[in-house]
């Protein structure tokens, strides 16, 4: 093996790189959003702005990672040299870091909520009270903050085991394992009365319910679920051989990615809408209302189980990703200092993140602009840092990277003709950084104040 690590195979990466992508993006933030912006109109727009905006995205990301065969902020030194460009790769780092440091508040309640639902606490509880316990467990500081020292303890094991031996052995069995349980779950959910009306929710879109805010909403989900501008894919596809056939690869990743969001809508809304609950229930949707809906299947529990189970392999292969792009821009190809860092970064996230795990019980009154610092982190990192972090490698790979160098990094490993690469170059050059700035303005104002 070269110094720099390398996937050991291209089924490897593909399924470690969608797992990035699939995570609580599409399991636990899609639907809730969904269920709070007009569920099909915004679901459209997601789908939208992750083919057009989000796949080019992809690519452009891949092609710069894997050339520079670096870390994110070394691929940018390298790539533009005594510039400031290597501050889109410490955007990107810092934006992973605040994403982990409450993603791994909600890994937390994953693991908390399997270990009610083996021990019996989740059974046959009326309604109403789903909400309170969940309530109860997420604002005990003592519960929810190992919640969250457990999730990070797993993902920072795997992570300090490498490229090959960790993340990607535990990428190869958790990813099939996601697809065969969120199939069972769906046959079960659409076997429901009612399920329909879910079905129509979720697929049928209701223009009327499109602002400002959804657009934006939409926008920033298309980045979050595919692990965008948060230097996450630059650092995956470093590790890539000039052999992988990346157009193809960002397909395969894009497509899973839909495909899960899909599957996630088609396992939760169905339920939802049979047992006559709300959907906007907001962040909260997956613990406080799913439980209710199986509760009330036959054998439901076990399903439910399977579902936290797939719900903690997603979030698991996402945090993977978000700590491998810290760790590789300090350890720089040492095996040692791997080791060292992992471990040292858990460490501090763990400690950042306390506020965000208070942010529902002891830290519950305490706000910045109005926001829970939980809901601000969010907020910031989904509708600013990562279409802030988009916005900046768009630009850069197209104004700041030769055509020819892209072209001949594109054509190693496949054979797209210049047709495809026009297209790419162009959405990539123009559509994504004007959609990204005209959503920005229409959001502050600056459009309805021109108009």
């Amino acid at each position: 093996m070269s110094a720099h690590e390398q996937w050991k195979s291209k089924l490897g990466f593909i399924l470690a790189a969608a797992g990035s992508a699939i995570g609580l993006g599409a399991i636990w933030k899609l639907p809730y959003v969904a269920g709070t912006s007009g569920g099909g109109a915004f679901f459209l727009l997601f789908i939208l702005f992750t083919l057009l905006l989000g796949y080019p995205l992809l690519v452009g990301e891949f092609v710069i990672g894997r050339r520079a065969q670096s870390d994110a902020v070394t691929t940018y030194k390298k790539l533009a040299p005594n510039t400031l460009w290597h501050l889109t790769g410490r955007l990107g780092v810092f934006t992973s870091f605040l994403v982990l440091s409450f993603y791994s508040v909600v890994g937390g309640w994953i693991i908390l909520y399997l270990f009610q639902a083996f021990t019996g606490g989740l059974n046959d509880l009326p309604q109403e009270q789903y909400g309170q316990l969940f309530g109860s467990i997420i604002s005990n500081p003592f519960s929810a903050l190992t919640g969250q020292f457990v999730f990070l303890l797993i993902t920072v094991f795997v992570v300090a085991k490498g490229v090959q031996k960790g993340i990607e052995k535990a990428s190869t069995f958790m990813m099939p394992a996601l697809f065969i349980l969120f199939f069972m779950l769906v046959i079960r959910s659409l076997s429901l009365d009612g399920a329909m009306e879910g079905v129509r929710f979720l697929l049928v879109p209701d223009f009327t319910q499109l602002n400002s805010e959804v657009i934006l909403f939409a926008l920033g989900q298309a980045f979050f679920a595919l692990s965008l501008g948060v230097s996450v894919m630059v650092t995956y596809s470093s590790y890539l051989p000039k052999s992988q056939n990346l157009p193809k690869s960002a397909v395969s990743i894009v497509g899973m990615n839909l495909f899960i969001a899909l599957l996630a809508g088609l396992a939760i809304f169905p339920g939802v809408f049979s047992m006559g609950l709300e959907v906007n229930e907001g962040p909260t949707l997956v613990f406080a209302v799913l439980p209710a809906v199986f509760n009330e299947m036959p054998f439901g529990m076990l399903f439910f189980i399977a579902f936290l189970i797939l719900f903690l392999f997603a979030a698991l292969t996402s945090a993977f990703s978000m700590i491998e792009a810290l760790v590789a821009n300090l350890a720089k190809d040492d095996p040692n200092k791997r080791k060292k860092y992992t471990w040292l970064l858990g460490g501090i996230i763990f400690i950042v993140g306390i506020p965000s795990c208070l942010s529902f019980g002891l830290m519950a009154d305490t706000v910045i602009f109005g926001r829970t610092f939980f809901d601000f982190i969010d907020m910031l990192v989904s509708n600013i840092l990562m279409p802030l972090g988009a916005l900046a490698v768009s630009i850069f790979v197209t104004f700041k990277v030769s055509r020819t160098a892209l072209f001949d990094e594109l054509q190693q490993g496949s054979k797209i003709g210049k047709g495809f690469f026009y297209t790419w170059f162009y959405l990539l050059r123009y559509v994504t950084p004007i959609a990204i700035i005209v959503v920005f303005l229409d959001v502050m104002g600056v459009l309805e104040w021109i108009f």
